[in-house]
């Protein structure tokens, strides 16, 4: 079975807030450029194995959560649809996680595949995870997540906010090809596998 994978780069260059601190040797993370790049990178993997995408926000400006989740709800019941939303993550943790809405919904089958795929491509690195319902994926109540009509996640790859390791790695050209190549490749196992 084939999907169209909906991808949203969360926030935009006007975004408040979303942005690393400027470091001690003058570097800084914007948010909205890391979810681009990863993107970016991302689309060429899809495009060479021939797996239909859209990128739902295109605009190097903030779109609102209203807008995305209405761009995306426009292709449900015209294809078998998957949304993927990909973010960094901010707080003052470490380490890489994967988001569903509450409840036990198909989106969390999906959610366990790509952080296979993430606990695989990154072993050195934390896997923040809630096992309470038997699945490594965290709940939350994100607008994205409740308001999609399709599975959707949310992937918080590493926190911009604390420099070493993860701003250091979100900064690095190589480690942001891992990053893309590991939801290519949980895109491409769900692809193989379908039933989703």
């Amino acid at each position: 079975m084939s999907y169209l994978w909906l991808l949203d780069n969360g926030h935009g260059i006007d975004t408040a807030g979303k942005r690393s601190p400027v470091w001690s040797d003058r570097t800084q993370l914007f948010e909205y450029e890391f979810n681009r790049s990863i993107i970016e990178r991302l689309k060429i993997q899809l495009d060479f194995a021939g797996i239909q995408y859209v990128e739902l926000v295109p605009e190097l400006t903030d779109v609102s959560l209203r807008n995305r989740v209405h761009r995306a709800n426009h292709y449900y019941g015209l294809h078998n649809c998957i949304f993927v939303s990909i973010h960094a993550n901010a707080g003052g943790g470490t380490g890489w996680e994967v988001y569903t809405s509450r409840g036990f919904t198909r989106s969390d089958n999906i959610a366990t595949v790509f952080y296979n795929h993430a606990d695989r491509s990154f072993p050195e690195m934390t896997m923040r995870q809630e096992w309470d319902d038997g699945d490594p994926d965290k709940e939350a109540d994100f607008y994205v997540l409740r308001h999609t009509l399709m599975p959707a996640i949310l992937t918080e790859n590493f926190f911009m906010d604390t420099y070493d390791p993860d701003c250091k790695m979100l900064m690095n050209e190589a480690v942001r090809d891992q990053i893309a190549h590991a939801h290519y490749s949980a895109m491409f196992e769900i692809e193989m596998n379908g039933n989703y």
